[in-house]
């Protein structure tokens, strides 16, 4: 109940809606690319029976603990038990986990793939032993049930367009990523560079990075990538700003790029001089947006990736397959959070954390008072 409760309070903030298809890998599936979906496995977990079900991540972030709160609010709702993963180590650890809940003999895994391609041997023996099912980063040509998240690419271009907002006379951008292998990551990085060239809209392109994407108005320098060290991901900002005295905007993809990017923008005393686009709602990135240090960010819903995902596992597990999708595509779209909106999102999001507000909320409220 309280669930239901925060989040139709939420729906107008996140945009949240019910089963859509969409179009590419990674979050914008279609029918067009998928000519024939697999069978919906099913368990045979009793309606009175708690399910054991798993919701493993693509690694460790703020992101997740958001995610963690959803899947373990689905779990007291629908009488179930979930185990939420957090692979340290990357590739190598989420395959330990995954194996090591198969060994346990889990009900069902939700999994946030990390490398879709090179893990499809894996991701398959996981559809082979359990209900599976992939969420925030898709492994589509893997026997998975569905899929649950956004569109990333579109993603992409809605933070492209808040880049132009910020940046309406163009300059040179840098983008920073944890990884590259993730289809969300790539997608999400393909929206932002088809956005500033202004191209038609095309999911399956592609633009290596380790070269500059240059168009009339806008150029990107490069991707920088981080393999989830926070240090270096620091570094990598760091070292942009000193190597590109032009630089005009840095775009962070995942949801602890932009507050390190922020310390390094600040550090060099270019608040004013160097604009930052950012992913997802780390509390230090909705700050630097209400300080006016951050333009905007494109924010998802983790927390209705973990709890939807716990919810289709356990009606799954209990043998019940109409949660899924024709298209296999649970859409939960994204949305532009700007300093006119941080504060009101800011303080729902904790809500749902049953955190106290911020304290930046603190402060406009007894302002609005005087």
């Amino acid at each position: 109940m309280k669930h239901f409760l925060l989040i139709t309070g939420l729906a107008c903030l996140l945009g949240i809606t019910g089963c859509n298809g969409g179009g590419e890998d990674g979050g914008t599936q279609s029918a067009e690319q998928i000519d024939e979906y697999g069978p919906i496995k099913t368990g045979t977990v009793g309606q009175d029976e708690k399910p054991t079900v798993a919701f493993v991540t693509n690694g460790i972030a703020s992101f997740w603990v958001v995610a963690e709160a959803g899947a373990n609010a689905a779990a007291d709702d629908v009488n179930a038990e979930v185990l939420v993963k957090m692979p340290a180590e990357g590739v190598v650890d989420q395959k330990r986990i995954l194996e090591d809940l198969l060994t346990q003999g889990v009900d069902g895994i939700a999994v946030s793939a990390i490398d879709p391609t090179g893990q499809q041997d894996l991701l398959n023996d996981v559809a082979e032993e359990t209900i599976y099912i992939t969420h925030d980063s898709d492994a589509m040509y893997t026997n998975r049930i569905g899929y649950i998240g956004m569109d990333n690419y579109e993603a992409g271009r809605m933070a492209g367009k808040l880049v132009k907002e910020s940046l309406p006379e163009g300059g040179e951008v840098m983008i920073f990523v944890g990884r590259l292998e993730q289809l969300n990551a790539k997608l999400r990085r393909q929206g932002v560079i088809d956005e500033l060239m202004n191209r038609e809209p095309d999911s399956s392109r592609y633009d290596k990075p380790g070269q500059p994407v240059k168009g009339e108005t806008y150029t990107i320098l490069d991707t920088r990538t981080d393999g989830f060290d926070f240090a270096k991901a620091k570094a990598q900002a760091q070292d942009a700003i000193n190597k590109y005295p032009n630089l005009k905007c840095m775009v962070g993809l995942f949801a602890y790029n932009p507050p390190l990017m922020l310390e390094a923008v600040k550090e060099a005393g270019k608040t004013d001089s160097i604009e930052i686009v950012a992913f997802d709602e780390e509390d230090g990135t909705l700050q630097g947006i209400v300080d006016g240090h951050i333009y905007g960010t494109v924010v998802q819903n983790p927390y209705e990736y973990g709890y939807q995902s716990v919810k289709l596992l356990s009606e799954l597990a209990r043998g019940n397959d109409e949660g899924v999708p024709d298209k296999r595509f649970i859409d939960i779209p994204a949305r532009q959070i700007r300093q006119d909106n941080a504060i009101e999102f800011w303080t729902d999001l904790n809500k749902l954390l049953d955190k106290d507000p911020p304290a930046s909320a603190k402060t406009s409220a007894e302002e609005e008072g005087k």
